[in-house]
């Protein structure tokens, strides 16, 4: 099996991503049941800062932010994209819904896809949908209960 074009950076903080492997095979498999092709997909854990000024240049937003997400495909159903996210977005989260900060950071990775993927997040019901294949998708991955390690 080829190795999946998904590709994991950091930017202002230091993070150690655990089961990279797992985590780039079960992106790929995510797009490829939606009927996508990857073409290449970087994730860049960074700072709130860092994502706040991006956040402040790209969107036009002065707020802090988890997760933004850049849509650079040219062709119909490929992936071609970049995905911020802010770490300590991620464990402030990860406290406040009670769960880990690598389950946090996952949910996190796979809404950032299905952006890619055509799913909005804005209005009720694009928000159930997008929360059902969060879910759907999470499921897949098999996380740990937050009181065992990813």
């Amino acid at each position: 099996m080829r190795k999946a074009p998904v590709y994991f950076f950091s930017e202002e903080v230091k993070y150690t991503l655990k089961n990279k492997i797992r985590i780039r095979n079960w992106i790929n498999e995510t797009i490829v049941a939606e009927g996508y092709q990857l073409e290449e997909l970087n994730f860049i854990l960074c700072s709130d800062e860092y994502l706040l000024a991006m956040n402040q240049q790209y969107l036009k937003h002065d707020t802090y932010t988890d997760v933004i997400t850049f849509d650079n495909s040219e062709g119909l159903k490929t992936i071609l994209g970049d995905i911020f996210i802010s770490i300590e977005r991620i464990q402030e989260n990860a406290g406040q819904f009670k769960s880990t900060t690598e389950q946090e950071l996952c949910r996190v990775m796979i809404h950032g896809t299905l952006h890619l993927l055509g799913y909005k997040d804005k209005g009720k019901a694009a928000k159930t949908m997008m929360t059902q294949k969060e879910d759907q998708y999470l499921a897949l991955l098999n996380l740990k209960p937050a009181s065992s390690p990813l």
